[in-house]
């Protein structure tokens, strides 16, 4: 029996600690990156990019363009981009990036960064 009790409590005591670790950039991998500065710099007709918003990689089924315009899927709902929104210069990263600005149930699109059109 207290066998029992002391490998719940050390089960529970376990995901205590696992459960409060936080994302860190341990090896420098982001902070050093070559792209940090123009990521840093990278802005669409609403401002710059990652002020307000995290960026996201968007795998190709989740992006579409037709007539012009961009809309992306996220969160199992598709999303016009607005067109001051889109990034108009090269895409030094070579994939497809959104940084989604989300409010309670609301998303908007504060930049959308298109990738190849393969």
């Amino acid at each position: 029996m207290k066998r029992i009790v002391f490998g719940l409590t050390l089960s529970m005591i376990v995901a205590c600690l696992v459960g409060s670790v936080t994302a860190r950039d341990l090896d420098g991998r982001y902070a050093n990156s070559p792209l940090k500065p123009w990521f840093d710099h990278l802005a669409s007709g609403k401002g710059l990019c990652c002020s307000m918003a995290d960026g996201e990689s968007v795998a190709d089924p989740d992006w579409e363009s037709k007539d012009g315009h961009y809309r992306v899927r996220l969160e199992n709902a598709w999303i016009d981009v607005p067109d001051d929104a889109v990034i108009t210069e090269p895409n030094r990263a070579g994939r497809t990036m959104v940084w989604p600005m989300r409010f309670d149930d609301q998303i908007s699109i504060r930049c959308f960064m298109p990738g190849s059109m393969t």
